[in-house]
């Protein structure tokens, strides 16, 4: 059965002038799509591995029939806020099989949408291609662990895992805080309490503030936004607690850099001190499609924060990380790029697809081989080429 037959039977109130929203999502889910994109005047988008392309013989999406289709899928509450806002982030499930997480918006005066498809099934750390090492963050006593990355990198599903492991394997009082809450966490060895931004609670800072006196063993913090929320988190973690938060940044570094900016210059050397003092690791990821096309895979950057790396925090010499990770592979430690140098020699990515990831283009050259085998070819070429005299050209 062709893609368009199959969706003319999965989806057939689309076609007769109605846009059925659920079937559309549930359609994106079983063709593997991560993401679903709604804009009048074009006909559903679904990511797929990476890649963005229309949903097979669909016609153009209305504005009255897309407004009306998303209007259903929020509360009352919720629309209130959107004609106040002009934007709004939410959760939405179909059953208990998938949920998503959705933003609304408006643009050039119609109404658009984006759902990320969010599984109801928490994959483990293995299932996810992350490296072995980092399940022993889960079961650390105190500190702060960032996980970071581009938009739509998996952040939030590998912290997922992580707090999966530590639902199975501590005893524990465990509070997230999200925005919108992705991921749904039963109770197994720990108590787990989740509190959505926006139905919960009023913001991060004053959920990560009322934590405290919650009396949490673990706290997640579904995104550092702002500075009032990384100073709460950086004391939480003085205090003897375990928070784990994401950030949107690239690598360890300009994670680093990114909480250090947040906060006026007379601030920062206090802030280094805290981070130099809390901070036990920053995982950085980003998604690859495969060498054939069929999926994505995790590229990772770790770093584990040693005495000499707690060193260079607290001194403010960041550029001198990215040697400490080079050489810290004993330790657990690696940087993105000897990641994707390792996915590359082991064809599950394409070497293209490395180079364009890659923050050091010529050390990952190195360490794909390919630079070597390049000067070799030019060494048997220049022993080849008859030598010319001095100033003759």
């Amino acid at each position: 059965m062709s893609v368009d037959l199959e969706y003319q039977r999965t989806v057939p109130a689309a076609r007769a002038g109605c846009f059925d929203i659920d079937r559309v999502l549930v359609y994106c889910f079983e063709h593997g799509g991560s993401d679903l994109h709604l804009e009048v005047g074009l006909p559903p988008g679904i990511r797929a591995n990476g890649r963005l392309g229309p949903v097979p013989g669909h016609p153009p999406l209305r504005q009255e029939e897309l407004f009306e289709a998303l209007m259903g899928t929020i509360t009352p509450r919720q629309r209130a806020l959107f004609e106040e806002e002009m934007e709004l982030d939410y959760s939405y499930s179909l059953g208990d099989r998938v949920s998503f997480r959705a933003n609304l918006f408006w643009q050039r005066g119609t109404i658009g949408a984006a759902f990320r498809v969010i599984p109801r099934e928490i994959k483990s750390l293995a299932q996810l291609g992350m490296p072995a090492s980092l399940a022993s963050l889960a079961g650390l006593p105190r500190g702060l662990v960032l996980v970071c990355g581009p938009t739509g990198s998996g952040k939030s599903t590998t912290l997922a895992a992580l707090i999966d492991v530590a639902n199975r394997t501590r005893a524990d009082h465990i509070i997230t805080i999200e925005d919108p809450i992705e991921f749904l966490h039963t109770s197994n060895r720990c108590i787990v309490a989740q509190r959505e931004v926006g139905v919960d609670t009023k913001s991060f800072a004053q959920a990560l503030k009322r934590a405290l006196r919650q009396d949490p063993d673990i706290i997640l913090v579904g995104e550092m936004r702002d500075r009032e929320t990384m100073a709460i988190a950086l004391r939480a973690a003085e205090t003897g607690h375990l928070v784990f938060a994401t950030i949107h940044t690239q690598d360890t570094a300009e994670s680093i850099t990114r909480i250090v900016d947040e906060f006026p210059g007379p601030q920062q050397d206090q802030i280094r001190t805290q981070l130099a003092s809390t901070l036990q690791a920053v995982v950085s990821q980003t998604l690859c499609p495969t060498a054939d096309a069929t999926g994505r895979v995790a590229a990772t950057e770790v770093m584990v924060a040693t005495p000499a790396i707690r060193a260079l925090i607290r001194d403010g010499r960041l550029h001198q990380i990215y040697g400490a990770l080079q050489t810290g592979r004993d330790l657990g430690m690696h940087t993105l790029d000897q990641s994707l140098a390792e996915l590359v020699r082991g064809h599950r990515i394409r070497y293209e697809t490395g180079l364009e990831r890659a923050r050091q283009p010529r050390e990952f050259d190195k360490m794909c081989g390919r630079l070597v085998r390049m000067n070799q070819g030019l060494g048997s070429l220049q022993q080849a080429a008859p030598a010319r005299p001095l100033g003759r050209m």
